[in-house]
C-alpha cells in the first residue's frame, strides 16, 4: 500500500537540463526568439529615458531654485567664426549685452540665460552657421569677478561658395538658368550673387547683385544691382523690348510688414519690329531713359502664400519717375487677397489688383510704362495681354486697371492632403486709357465701368512656390477689342486671382 501511494505522487520529475526559470518582468519564453532582442531594447530604452527626465527634472530644479542668483557676463567668446569679421559680429552681440535705455539692472542667472537665447537668436538670424551650440563657462580672464562667467558660441560656419542650376516656371513663362552665389564675401554677411537665365517670353536675363545688412539686427538690408533683360513681346504687340538697369535699394521689416525703397535708373530699347506692327508700336520704337523712385509695401498674414486658406495679403507699389530721363509720371498699384475656410474641406478666396498711371509734365505715357492685362493669372478666359486698347492687332496697354477675382477651392474626397484641389471662379476686370479731356471724376467712372467678366472651373496642383492651373471657363461678357479664348486654357505663375 504505502508503495502505491508512492508511485502515484502528482510531483513531476524534470531533466537536468530543462529550463525551471518562470518568466518575470514580462520577457518572452523562448530565449531563442528575436522578441527578446526587442524586449531588452524597449526595457534599455525606457530606462535611459526614464534617466534622462529624472537628469532634466533635477537640473531645472536646480536652475529654478537659483534664478535669483547674481551672476554677470565677464566676456562673449564666438567660436569658429573664422571667415567673419569681429566687428560684424559686435554689432550684432551688442545691443543684447548692453541695457535697454541706458537703465541698469541687476543681473542675475535669469538675464544671464535669456541674454544666451537672445545671442543664439541674433546669430541664427544672420545665416552665417549651420550650428550653434552655446554654453557658460567659468571666465578665461584672472581680472574676472567671482559671480561672473563666459558665454561661449562653438560655431560651424557655412560654406561661402555656392552653384545651382535650376528649370523655373513662373507667371507665364519658363526659363533655366544658372547662380553663383558668395555668401559672407567680405566678413560681414554680404552676399556676392549672380545670374544668368534663358527663356520663352524672357529671353535672356542677366543679373549681379551686392547686399548686406545695414543694423546689427539683420532687419535692414541694402543691396546694389544690375541687371539686363530682353522680353520677347511679339505675340502680343509685335515687338521685343531690352532693358539695361541699376537699382539701388533699402529694406526692412518691421511689425507692419516689409518695407522697400529704392532708386532705379533703366534703359529701355524697343526693338525687333515685326512687319506688321501697328503706329502705336512703330512710334515707342527706340531708346528712352527711365529715372525713378520706388516704395514697396507688403504686408502679409496667410497660413500658404500658394493656396492659403486663411489670412490677408496686401501689397503697395508706388513710382515716381522724373528724375532726369525721358519720361516722367507718377504710377500707384495695389493688390490684395483674403481667404476664409467655410467648412472643411472648403474655403473661399477673394482676391483684387488695381493700377492708376498719371503722366507729369505734359508728357504722354509711354509704351513700356503701362500695365497689362489678361492671361490665365489674372483674368482668365481671356488671352495673356490682350484686355484693353488696341492698335491693328497690338495690345499698347492702359493708364488704369482693375481684376478681382472669386474662387472656391475644396479638397478632392478622401484626398484633402493632396496638392491638387478643384476649383470655381468668377474673374472681372479692365483695362483702359484715361481720357484727360474730361473731368478726372468722369474719367476714373468709365475706366470703372462696363468690366470684361469670364466664369468657369478648373483644377489647381501645387507646385511650391507656383501653381499649376487647368481650366476650363468661358467670356460672359467681352469688349469688342478684347482677345477672348473659350474652353481649356493652362496657367502657371507665383501670383494668381
Amino acid at each position: 500500500m504505502p508503495n502505491d501511494e508512492l508511485f502515484s505522487s502528482p510531483i513531476e520529475v524534470r531533466g537536468p537540463l530543462q529550463s525551471t526559470r518562470s518568466p518575470r518582468d514580462r520577457e518572452p519564453n523562448d530565449v531563442y526568439a528575436e522578441k527578446l532582442f526587442q524586449w531588452q531594447q524597449t526595457r534599455l530604452q525606457k530606462r535611459l529615458d526614464g534617466e534622462y527626465q529624472s537628469q532634466v527634472f533635477r537640473l531645472s530644479e536646480l536652475v529654478g531654485g537659483n534664478l535669483s542668483t547674481p551672476l554677470s557676463v565677464s566676456r562673449v567668446r564666438i567660436e569658429g567664426a573664422s571667415k567673419t569679421r569681429p566687428g560684424f559680429l559686435a554689432r550684432v552681440v551688442n545691443p543684447y549685452l548692453n541695457d535697454a535705455a541706458g537703465i541698469e539692472q541687476e543681473s542675475t542667472l535669469e538675464t544671464v540665460l535669456q541674454k544666451t537665447k537672445e545671442i543664439t537668436y541674433a546669430l541664427a538670424r544672420t545665416q552665417l552657421f549651420k550650428n550653434i551650440v552655446p554654453k557658460i563657462e567659468t571666465p578665461q580672464s584672472s581680472l574676472a569677478g567671482v559671480n561672473e562667467v563666459d558665454l561661449v558660441f562653438r560655431c560651424e560656419e557655412r560654406s561661402r561658395l555656392s552653384l545651382k542650376s535650376s528649370t523655373e516656371v513662373g507667371n507665364g513663362d519658363a526659363s533655366a538658368s544658372a547662380n553663383v552665389r558668395l555668401r559672407n564675401a567680405f566678413g560681414g554677411a554680404e552676399d556676392l550673387e549672380g545670374s544668368v537665365a534663358y527663356g520663352m517670353k524672357t529671353q535672356h536675363t542677366y543679373r549681379l547683385s551686392l547686399s548686406a545688412p545695414l543694423t546689427g539686427s539683420m532687419l535692414t538690408r541694402g543691396e546694389l544691382t544690375t541687371y539686363a533683360i530682353d522680353n520677347d513681346y511679339q505675340a502680343w504687340a509685335s515687338c521685343k523690348e531690352a532693358q539695361k538697369g541699376v537699382k539701388a535699394a533699402v529694406s526692412t521689416i518691421n511689425s507692419f510688414g516689409q518695407h522697400e525703397l529704392s532708386y532705379q535708373a533703366v534703359m529701355r530699347h524697343v526693338h525687333s519690329l515685326t512687319p506688321d506692327a501697328s503706329m502705336s508700336i512703330r512710334r515707342s520704337a527706340g531708346t528712352s531713359l527711365k529715372s525713378s523712385i520706388h516704395y514697396n509695401f507688403i504686408h502679409d498674414t496667410r497660413d500658404d502664400s500658394v493656396m492659403g486658406r486663411r489670412g490677408m495679403y496686401f501689397k503697395l507699389n508706388h513710382e515716381l519717375a522724373g528724375i532726369g530721363g525721358d519720361t516722367s509720371f507718377a504710377k500707384i498699384e495695389t493688390e490684395s487677397q483674403a481667404s476664409r475656410q467655410l467648412f472643411k474641406g472648403l474655403h473661399v478666396s477673394l482676391a483684387t489688383r488695381a493700377g492708376f498711371l498719371y503722366p507729369l509734365g505734359g508728357k504722354a505715357t509711354m509704351f513700356s510704362d503701362r500695365f497689362k492685362l489678361g492671361g490665365p493669372l489674372n483674368v482668365r478666359s481671356f488671352r495673356h495681354n490682350s484686355l484693353g486698347p488696341r492698335d491693328h492687332g497690338d495690345a499698347v496697354g492702359g493708364d488704369t486697371y482693375w481684376a478681382a477675382g472669386l474662387s472656391f477651392i475644396g479638397d478632392l474626397p478622401k484626398k484633402p492632403h493632396w496638392p491638387l484641389k478643384p476649383h470655381v471662379y468668377i474673374n472681372a476686370g479692365k483695362l483702359s486709357t484715361l481720357d484727360r479731356t474730361q473731368p478726372l471724376k468722369n474719367a476714373l467712372r468709365d475706366a470703372v465701368l462696363n468690366p470684361s467678366i469670364s466664369v468657369g472651373i478648373g483644377l489647381i496642383y501645387r507646385f511650391d512656390p507656383i501653381r499649376l492651373e487647368v481650366n476650363f471657363g468661358m467670356p460672359l461678357v467681352a469688349n469688342k477689342s478684347d482677345g477672348y479664348q473659350r474652353g481649356f486654357q493652362i496657367g502657371f505663375g507665383l501670383e494668381c486671382l
